[in-house]
Protein backbone atom coordinates (compact mmCIF):
# COMPACT_ATOMS: atom_id res chain seq x y z
CA UNK A 1 0.00 0.00 0.00
CA UNK A 2 2.79 2.43 0.94
CA UNK A 3 4.58 1.68 -2.33
CA UNK A 4 1.43 2.48 -4.31
CA UNK A 5 0.99 5.82 -2.48
CA UNK A 6 4.65 6.68 -3.05
CA UNK A 7 4.40 5.83 -6.75
CA UNK A 8 1.24 7.90 -7.14
CA UNK A 9 2.67 10.90 -5.27
CA UNK A 10 6.03 11.02 -7.13
CA UNK A 11 4.68 12.97 -10.13
CA UNK A 12 3.08 15.49 -7.78
CA UNK A 13 6.35 16.01 -5.95
CA UNK A 14 8.22 16.52 -9.21
CA UNK A 15 5.55 18.88 -10.58
CA UNK A 16 5.74 20.98 -7.41
CA UNK A 17 9.42 21.64 -8.15
CA UNK A 18 8.85 22.51 -11.79
CA UNK A 19 9.16 26.25 -11.36
CA UNK A 20 11.87 26.43 -8.70
CA UNK A 21 14.22 29.26 -9.71
CA UNK A 22 17.98 29.38 -9.61
CA UNK A 23 18.99 30.97 -6.31
CA UNK A 24 21.47 33.89 -6.23
CA UNK A 25 21.79 34.52 -9.95
CA UNK A 26 24.08 37.52 -9.44
CA UNK A 27 23.53 41.28 -9.63
CA UNK A 28 20.53 42.72 -11.47
CA UNK A 29 20.85 43.06 -15.24
CA UNK A 30 20.20 46.47 -16.84
CA UNK A 31 16.72 47.62 -17.82
CA UNK A 32 15.48 46.08 -21.06
CA UNK A 33 17.17 42.73 -20.42
CA UNK A 34 15.19 39.51 -20.66
CA UNK A 35 15.78 37.44 -17.53
CA UNK A 36 15.30 33.84 -16.43
CA UNK A 37 13.59 32.64 -13.28
CA UNK A 38 15.66 33.72 -10.29
CA UNK A 39 17.56 36.39 -12.26
CA UNK A 40 17.06 40.07 -11.36
CA UNK A 41 16.66 43.03 -13.70
CA UNK A 42 16.74 46.73 -12.84
CA UNK A 43 13.53 48.56 -13.75
CA UNK A 44 12.65 52.10 -12.57
CA UNK A 45 15.58 51.97 -10.10
CA UNK A 46 14.30 48.83 -8.35
CA UNK A 47 15.13 45.15 -8.91
CA UNK A 48 12.54 42.70 -10.25
CA UNK A 49 13.18 38.97 -10.00
CA UNK A 50 10.74 36.48 -11.57
CA UNK A 51 10.53 33.66 -9.03
CA UNK A 52 8.08 31.16 -10.51
CA UNK A 53 5.42 30.76 -13.14
CA UNK A 54 2.09 30.50 -11.37
CA UNK A 55 0.00 30.05 -14.52
CA UNK A 56 0.75 29.72 -18.21
CA UNK A 57 -2.53 29.18 -20.01
CA UNK A 58 -1.54 31.10 -23.16
CA UNK A 59 -2.86 29.83 -26.45
CA UNK A 60 -0.20 27.69 -28.21
CA UNK A 61 1.65 29.55 -30.95
CA UNK A 62 0.53 27.16 -33.68
CA UNK A 63 -3.15 26.97 -32.67
CA UNK A 64 -6.34 28.99 -32.95
CA UNK A 65 -7.99 29.70 -29.63
CA UNK A 66 -11.18 31.36 -28.50
CA UNK A 67 -9.30 32.97 -25.58
CA UNK A 68 -5.69 34.15 -25.58
CA UNK A 69 -5.03 32.82 -22.06
CA UNK A 70 -2.51 34.41 -19.75
CA UNK A 71 0.78 33.97 -17.97
CA UNK A 72 1.18 34.97 -14.32
CA UNK A 73 4.64 35.24 -12.77
CA UNK A 74 5.38 35.56 -9.07
CA UNK A 75 7.90 38.40 -8.96
CA UNK A 76 10.09 39.64 -6.12
CA UNK A 77 10.40 43.43 -6.00
CA UNK A 78 13.40 44.92 -4.18
CA UNK A 79 13.32 48.64 -3.49
CA UNK A 80 15.39 50.91 -1.25
CA UNK A 81 15.03 49.29 2.19
CA UNK A 82 12.06 47.06 1.31
CA UNK A 83 11.13 43.81 -0.44
CA UNK A 84 7.73 42.56 -1.60
CA UNK A 85 6.44 39.75 -3.75
CA UNK A 86 3.65 40.33 -6.26
CA UNK A 87 2.02 38.40 -9.08
CA UNK A 88 2.43 40.06 -12.48
CA UNK A 89 0.23 39.12 -15.41
CA UNK A 90 1.50 39.67 -18.96
CA UNK A 91 0.25 43.02 -20.27
CA UNK A 92 -1.52 44.06 -17.06
CA UNK A 93 0.32 46.86 -15.18
CA UNK A 94 0.33 46.52 -11.40
CA UNK A 95 1.16 48.94 -8.59
CA UNK A 96 3.70 48.19 -5.86
CA UNK A 97 4.56 50.93 -3.33
CA UNK A 98 3.74 53.64 -5.86
CA UNK A 99 5.73 52.02 -8.69
CA UNK A 100 3.86 50.87 -11.79
CA UNK A 101 5.26 47.55 -13.02
CA UNK A 102 4.43 45.65 -16.18
CA UNK A 103 5.42 42.21 -17.46
CA UNK A 104 5.79 42.97 -21.18
CA UNK A 105 7.20 39.73 -22.57
CA UNK A 106 7.27 36.06 -21.66
CA UNK A 107 9.04 33.61 -23.95
CA UNK A 108 8.88 30.97 -25.22
CA UNK A 109 5.29 30.23 -26.02
CA UNK A 110 3.87 26.73 -25.95
CA UNK A 111 3.51 24.72 -29.18
CA UNK A 112 0.38 22.59 -29.60
CA UNK A 113 1.40 18.95 -29.49
CA UNK A 114 4.91 19.88 -28.33
CA UNK A 115 6.63 19.35 -25.02
CA UNK A 116 5.80 21.60 -22.10
CA UNK A 117 7.99 24.66 -21.66
CA UNK A 118 10.68 23.93 -19.07
CA UNK A 119 11.05 26.50 -16.27
CA UNK A 120 14.71 27.08 -17.19
CA UNK A 121 13.69 28.05 -20.75
CA UNK A 122 11.47 30.99 -19.77
CA UNK A 123 12.70 34.56 -20.30
CA UNK A 124 10.82 37.62 -19.06
CA UNK A 125 11.02 41.35 -19.81
CA UNK A 126 9.58 44.09 -17.61
CA UNK A 127 9.00 47.82 -17.72
CA UNK A 128 8.19 50.19 -14.90
CA UNK A 129 7.67 53.75 -13.72
CA UNK A 130 8.73 55.22 -10.39
CA UNK A 131 6.26 56.88 -8.02
CA UNK A 132 5.08 60.30 -9.11
CA UNK A 133 6.06 59.91 -12.75
CA UNK A 134 3.11 60.35 -15.09
CA UNK A 135 2.48 57.54 -17.53
CA UNK A 136 3.18 58.40 -21.16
Amino acid sequence: MNRILLALSAPLLIAGCATTPIVDAGPPLPAGSAVALGQAVTVANIALTPMRVIEDSRCPINARCIQAGRIVVETRVDGPGWRETTDLTLGEPAGVRGYILNLISAEPGQMAGGPAVKPADYRFAFEGWPPGRPLD
